[in-house]
């Protein structure tokens, strides 16, 4: 038996590496694309829920504020208001009577309740932006109910830029509690 008859060429090999290596690249291929879609999908996810539970938190919590009656220096600036903006938030009196302001510091947004603040977005996102608005509605002096607009615009902090996550959301409240006169 000739040795030479069963041995196979160098052309014979690379072409059936090259044909291999086609076969495992392109399930490769799709497996990477799906992991990023699915990393982005987490992203994402991860930034609806914590702007859903952010916006339902103060949405809540605005809905539920009551007109300034007695004047209160620690909290609005004069009687009659339902809110007050601030440099970077907005700052009410809320339905136990105690000051409450939401603001961005740090790209994140905070709370202030009665002395006490906390964050109330995680570490993990940033907040590009937040605006309130529109401030002419707040007073009692048009006869309208006031309302309030919030603007919030987030992102992950940290993330890839292939999978990085961004939402835009904006929501009008009005008080609960109608203390217009008729």
């Amino acid at each position: 038996m000739d040795i030479n008859k069963r041995a196979f060429t160098l052309i014979e090999v690379m072409v059936s590496v090259s044909i291999f290596s086609l076969i495992i690249a392109a399930p490769t291929g799709f497996f990477i694309a799906s992991l990023r879609g699915q990393s982005k999908a987490l992203n994402s996810q991860e930034l609806l829920d914590s702007v859903s539970y952010n916006m339902e938190y103060m949405s809540r919590s605005l809905r539920m504020a009551k007109k300034q009656t007695i004047l209160m220096p620690q909290c609005l600036s004069s009687t009659g208001l339902n809110y007050e903006k601030t440099a970077m938030g907005i700052k009410f009196l809320n339905y136990k009577s105690q000051c409450q302001e939401f603001f961005l510091e740090q790209g994140r947004i905070k709370e202030s309740k009665n002395g006490t603040e906390g964050y109330l977005t995680p570490e993990s996102l940033q907040v590009v932006s937040f605006s309130i608005g529109p401030s002419d509605s707040w007073d009692q002096d048009d006869h309208l109910q006031s309302r309030v607009t919030l603007f919030l615009e987030l992102q992950g902090k940290d993330q890839r830029p292939e999978t990085k996550a961004a939402i835009k959301i904006q929501t009008t409240i009005s008080q609960r509690n109608i203390d217009v006169t008729y």
